[in-house]
């Protein structure tokens, strides 16, 4: 499911990194008093992941910063130009010491956490005989003064706004790219699965796809988001109430879950699914719930488009009134959903094989490789092998060899002198017995 990323503008003054957090998330309570505060609400609502691979360091720092009673307050008067500009970030240096020793804290383990990353990342890519890049992975320090690895200074929260905003501002464009790249996924393996097929069986599997994307296309009108049309089904169909009673400002203000004075992003595409349910159904072969996803972002980029003016990913009660008035909320015509809107050409699709053959080329190539050096280690294995087992019986041979060269026991006075057995060497010339002729019978 896409991200929900949300603002909380009334709590606190940090637009564009409060916007991916949970906009019914449980107020800090800065309240001194010596009463105990009352225990967080086990149900309320979590802060939805951003995405990030700072997203933990980012949401304490923000936590921490919030707790400060000096700090909160600029959060709270803080405009745009004043985040943007650092001018914010500068308040730091007004936050409270204990807050600070926490931040430094932070700041020391994710400085750890990202050591720990990059070793990893350097021996997967050593291991594979990959060039390491070394740009890419310092770029995983961007949100944070590597060079001072102890304390959190002002550059570091400053840092850390500026490579929020323009990473979760890139979302939008790596999610569409992450959904064109699955779509053509998709129809790869379809053709894959194509090309494997008998003729007939080949007939019936593209009847059946025929099928079911005429089911797919077979759906209500679905109306333009953010239209009239729109906005009244939700009135009557979600909230329960007459259409002819519809009123924007009591909408606005139904729909403005968090009562902060904005729809942000969650708040926007909740709106769209009375809209969604008409196409995408989680029981129907033919529905995919991740174009259903891609389909919601796509409406709630429509209507920041055509209702957002200040750009600020967020729409104010002024902003949506003066939407009521333009020309286009009363927008008739149907919206085109994906099967009506291509997410790739034809030639983008051929690139994509292109690209996937030579991948699967070159996996191939490193198997072979593999293969031929470990045919090699298996026969320098057996020669070694075969080695050890000449070493372990020339030193049993020479372990026999000096046994038998040990003197045997004295012989008693009138014996002949033991022999010993597999002794191949003649016995001393003094001690050997001359022969004794036999007489012969007569």
């Amino acid at each position: 499911m896409a991200r929900r990323k949300t603002a909380a503008a009334a709590r606190c003054g940090l637009v564009l990194l409060s916007l991916w957090l949970c906009s019914g998330s449980v107020p800090i309570n800065v309240d001194k008093s010596p009463d105990p505060p009352e225990p967080e609400d086990q149900d309320a609502p979590r802060s939805a992941d951003t995405g990030l691979h700072y997203d933990r360091y980012l949401r304490e720092v923000i936590e921490y910063l919030e707790k400060d009673p000096h700090f909160r307050e600029k959060l709270k008067n803080a405009n745009m130009d004043d985040i943007k500009q650092g001018r914010l970030a500068k308040e730091l240096d007004f936050v409270l010491h204990n807050f600070r020793s926490k931040l430094d804290e932070l700041k020391r383990e994710e400085m750890g956490r990202l050591r720990m990353l990059i070793r990893a990342r350097q021996d997967v890519q050593g291991g594979t005989g990959r060039a390491v890049d070394h740009q890419a992975l310092l770029r995983q320090f961007q949100h944070l003064n590597h060079k001072n690895p102890d304390t959190f200074e002002v550059e570091d929260l400053d840092r850390l706004i500026q490579s929020a905003t323009k990473d979760l501002e890139n979302y939008d464009r790596d999610h569409h790219e992450q959904f064109k790249r699955y779509e053509m996924m998709k129809e790869h393996d379809r053709r894959e699965k194509l090309r494997s097929l008998s003729e007939e069986e080949r007939r019936k599997e593209e009847q059946h796809y025929e099928e079911m994307r005429k089911k797919h296309a077979q759906h209500p009108k679905v109306n333009h988001p953010g239209s009239q049309d729109q906005l009244k089904e939700v009135w009557q169909e979600t909230d329960g109430l007459d259409p002819e009673d519809f009123d924007p400002k009591t909408f606005f203000k139904m729909h403005d879950s968090n009562g902060d004075g904005f729809l942000d992003e969650s708040e926007l595409e909740a709106l769209f699914t009375k809209e969604l349910e008409k196409v995408y159904n989680p029981n129907n072969e033919e529905d995919d719930m991740v174009e259903m996803e891609e389909e919601r972002l796509r409406m709630r980029e429509h209507v920041l488009n055509e209702v957002d003016t200040n750009k600020d990913r967020l729409v104010s009660l002024s902003e949506f009134l003066a939407a009521t008035k333009k020309e286009e909320f009363n927008e008739k015509d149907e919206w085109e959903t994906l099967d009506q809107n291509p997410v790739y050409t034809e030639e983008e699709m051929r690139q994509y094989e292109q690209q996937l053959a030579g991948e699967e080329s070159s996996i191939r190539e490193k198997s072979a490789e593999l293969q031929k050096q470990r045919d090699e280690l298996d026969r320098k294995q057996q020669e070694l092998n075969a080695q050890r087992l000449g070493l372990q019986q020339m030193e049993k041979v020479k372990a026999q060899n000096a046994a038998g060269n040990q003197p045997g026991p004295p012989a008693a006075p009138g014996e002949p002198a033991p022999v010993v057995p597999g002794h191949s060497q003649p016995m001393p010339a003094g001690l050997q017995q001359p022969d004794v002729p036999v007489p012969r019978r007569s």
